[in-house]
């Protein structure tokens, strides 16, 4: 049958059927009324309104703003407005400011192939088990070493043998443990000239003044700069020291660029041109699986870098600093270790994408002691999945252009340059460090974080929300405390958690097996009580309380508990909560909660559990009640402990 036939006629070659006609010019929102910041606003607004909120901020947005850094919040919206003037703020990759990347692509006159460089640490103090790691490291995907050297670490004068089997004219080797170390790997190289580009004597007298709190030497340093190999860095400044203290990005980069200058004073002084002295130092950073405030950090570090640069007069191409990101060990937790697998890797692919020149992926049980094959396999294939099937290193700076984060990277870099000023205003870092203006500025950043921490607006997966309590946790030959003792503490994100889970476990221990227990009361139905339950047995179970449930009383008994906690809705506390807890109470309850805000003011009721909700102070009256054994709970001992 033909198409005639059907009543219906077939196209020509070049007709196109009108469905499929394009336009000559396409809007992707042409079909859409316009719209801008105020409509949003509006709509914004209402949404809010319908969650509870009464009073709203003016501009409404305010209520959605999120702090990443001190001084520093994120808003819930971007445009092309809050970028500013992108092509001359940022450049182009390879050409000042270098916010868009020292280099454009491989760089292995820099010791940076096409991606980055995959750096693995190393500080088993085994010779033995540390050559066999190096070996396994670099047949599977890392391009060059990390070696801490020192008591509780590598040997110094084990590094011969350490290195022994390492061609080291095709991986390059960076030390830390100071000037001991520094001479070692020099004696090492000898008069060699085909060392591989990249290696680092890994000299940071600051970094050491910070963590010990004692007054370091500089002048040695342009001596030493003089005898590195060609390619190769001799200081390094490691701002994961103010990091690991409680830094903020702001106070991180503040005090790396402070460090920075302070060695640019040292190695000029000692006769080295400006240029030599740019070449000989690279930075440290930490990466944190806060993805994008790493991205804007790392971005926002190279333009700071930059105009100190600039300012001292150095030629453009050694203005480029070298970055080297660690994943971050503020953020790696001491319980369900595994989720640091996913922390690491976030962290890594920020690295990345913010243009970092190497990287370190620090292995998952790092806070539980040395790292086994495992962990650093894991760890090496973290960085190979995203350079060789994620193919991360392909674009260059290819979160350039979002004006998120280049507004990000802006206000980064201002809030970072008044630290600076502010320390250098101070007499130097080194000045500052012993003032204690530094210890002061990180303090403040890390109670603001800690404050966040503890209401569980900043959450931490499998610790303060999602705790597993009958985890395994993986058994681990413990390290060596390489940081001195009497300067910048250091913190962990999990600590307070993790002592009082650490509290709740020898409790359980020392009482037959029988952890303690909140038990929780619920009213209604499963539909009904299940929101409260869960957000209640989540919280105290943060705290290693387990949380046993029955409907109302019944199953108080059995529990064998003295703490209950009330679940349900508004409208079931109204009619039969005070009667509940005055139940509890008569099978034996001596402390009775509800899941729910004070405002509710339910009679028979000792406190309250809610969202925002101080989760640390709850947990450790909870311990108290429970006569948890460690009086207050508080992480201040061990803290101070871990700190020194």
């Amino acid at each position: 049958m033909s198409a005639t036939d059907t009543g219906t006629a077939s196209p020509g070659e070049d007709e196109v059927p009108a469905e499929h006609a394009v336009p000559d010019q396409l809007s992707l929102a042409g079909d859409f009324a316009p719209v801008d910041r105020d409509r949003w606003r509006e709509l914004v607004a209402g949404v809010l309104r319908k969650a509870g909120r009464e009073e709203l901020p003016d501009p409404v947005e305010d209520a959605l703003r999120r702090t990443v850094a001190t001084g520093v919040d994120v808003a819930p919206l971007y445009t092309a407005d809050d970028a500013g003037d992108l092509p001359a703020a940022v450049g182009v990759p390879g050409l000042p400011p270098f916010v868009r990347g020292a280099h454009a692509g491989a760089a292995p006159e820099r010791g940076v192939p096409a991606g980055w460089d995959v750096r693995q640490r190393h500080a088993h103090p085994d010779v033995a088990t540390t050559r066999e790691a190096i070996a396994a490291d670099l047949e599977n995907g890392v391009t060059s070493l990390w070696l801490v050297l020192g008591e509780g670490a590598v040997p110094v004068e084990s590094l011969p043998d350490v290195l022994a089997d390492v061609y080291l004219d095709l991986a390059p080797v960076a030390v830390s443990g100071g000037f001991p170390a520094a001479e070692a790997l020099l004696s090492l190289a000898g008069d060699r000239t085909d060392l591989a580009p990249g290696g680092s004597l890994g000299l940071d007298p600051l970094g050491v003044h910070a963590a010990s709190g004692e007054e370091q030497d500089l002048s040695g340093l342009a001596g030493v700069a003089r005898r590195a190999p060609a390619g190769w860095r001799t200081v390094v400044v490691d701002a994961t020291v103010y990091a690991d203290a409680g830094a903020s990005a702001v106070e991180e980069l503040g005090c790396s660029l402070a460090a920075g200058v302070a060695y640019l004073r040292a190695l000029t002084d000692g006769g080295l041109s400006v240029d030599e002295a740019f070449a000989a130092m690279e930075f440290r950073y930490s990466a944190s699986a806060d993805q994008f405030t790493t991205i804007a950090a790392l971005r926002a570090a190279r333009r700071l870098w930059d105009r100190v640069g600039a300012v001292s007069g150095a030629s453009p191409d050694a203005r480029a600093p070298r970055q080297h990101a660690v994943t971050s060990s503020v953020m790696t937790t001491k319980r369900d270790p595994w989720v640091n697998m996913l922390r690491t890797t976030v962290a890594c692919f920020a690295a990345g994408v913010g243009g970092a020149d190497v990287v370190t992926v620090q292995p998952f049980d790092a806070a539980l002691g040395l790292p086994d094959a495992f962990s650093r396999r894991i760890a090496r294939n973290t960085q190979s999945l995203l350079v060789e099937e994620g193919h991360l290193a392909r674009v260059l700076d290819p979160a350039g252009g979002s004006w998120y984060v280049e507004s990000l990277t802006e206000d980064l870099a201002q809030a970072a340059w008044a630290r600076f000023t502010e320390i250098e205003r101070g007499g130097g870092l080194a000045a500052a460090l012993s003032s204690g203006l530094v210890r002061d500025r990180l303090a403040a950043a890390w109670d603001a974080r800690a404050r966040r921490l503890a209401t569980r607006a900043d959450a931490i997966t499998g610790v303060s929300e999602f705790p597993h309590l009958a985890e395994k946790l993986p058994a681990r030959q413990p390290a060596a405390d390489l940081h001195p003792v009497g300067g910048l503490p250091r913190v962990r994100a999990a600590q307070e958690y993790e002592v009082l889970r650490d509290h709740a476990d020898a409790a359980m221990a020392s009482n037959g097996g029988e952890r303690p227990q909140v038990y929780l009361a619920t009213i209604g139905s499963a539909a009904r009580h299940t929101a409260r339950a869960s957000f209640a047995g989540n919280l105290f179970q943060a705290g290693g309380v387990a949380t046993p449930a029955g409907d109302g009383a019944t199953g108080f008994a059995a529990a064998g508990s003295t703490v209950a906690c009330i679940c349900g809705t508004d409208g079931d506390y109204a009619e039969s909560a005070a009667a509940l807890a005055a139940e509890l109470r008569a099978a034996g309850a001596e402390h009775v909660w509800l899941a729910g805000k004070p405002a509710l003011g339910v009679d028979g009721v000792d406190g309250y559990v809610y969202a925002g909700c101080d989760a640390l102070d709850v947990l450790r009256t909870v311990h108290d009640q429970l006569a948890v054994p460690d009086g207050l709970h508080r992480a201040d001992g061990s803290q101070q402990e871990e700190r020194a």
